[in-house]
């Protein structure tokens, strides 16, 4: 008669399940049978849609815009006058971009963006939400305590640097213009857009470094 080990049945168990998608990537593959099933959508046309917004749309779009902001002063100075037009320049313009405000991160200082209502975000311009975003917690609590929240994402604000939370709506959004890493003198406009990251540009990271 075969041994019977609780243990092991227990950690190829765990092991198993450590290897599923989480809960909500089930769901949305549940929904996505669905649809193909009842011909209300093409798995290919899905596929087509997750990677442009994954690695076309945003948040490389953000980051291209920032970078050229870091090389280019008149490019920067449209920007801050007028995100939208300085978006539509590049040919980033779209339904989540027509009324969009940069805002610059200085040595004096911060700013973070959030949506208090919902969770407004230029999507054509960032790509899609990051999912604390759309939590009622950050919703509520980075008006009210900015530096505490800030703080959980790991960054530090030192009480010199003045914190300003811009908060998004359906008319008006916003992009954050991080402050250039030292050491990046004569890097191009390439490199530098790998440096731009999403959570920069939304103010919940301040500080960018070479090779980060």
């Amino acid at each position: 008669m075969p041994s019977f080990d609780a243990n092991k049945v227990a950690q190829i168990h765990q092991h198993l399940h450590s290897h599923l998608p989480s809960d909500s990537a089930l769901r949305v593959k549940a929904l996505e049978t669905v649809l193909v099933q009842k011909g209300l959508a093409n798995s290919e046309n899905i596929d087509r849609w997750v990677e442009a917004y994954a690695n076309d749309v945003g948040p490389m779009r953000g980051a291209q815009m920032v970078a050229r902001s870091w090389l280019d002063a008149d490019f920067r100075h449209r920007l801050l006058d007028d995100a939208a037009k300085a978006a539509d320049e590049m040919g980033f313009s779209g339904p989540a971009s027509g009324h969009l405000k940069a805002v610059e991160n200085t040595d004096v200082q911060h700013n973070v963006v959030v949506c208090t209502l919902c969770s407004c975000y230029p999507f054509s311009i960032l790509g899609m939400a990051p999912n604390w975003y759309k939590t009622a917690a950050y919703r509520s609590r980075v008006v009210r305590e900015p530096r505490a929240v800030l703080d959980e994402f790991g960054v530090q604000i030192s009480t010199d640097v003045a914190v300003h939370v811009w908060d998004s709506t359906a008319e008006l959004r916003y992009l954050v213009i991080p402050q250039r890493p030292k050491g990046t003198d004569g890097m191009s406009v390439d490199a530098l857009v790998k440096l731009v990251t999403r959570n920069s540009m939304i103010g919940t990271q301040r500080e960018l470094s070479v090779g980060a």
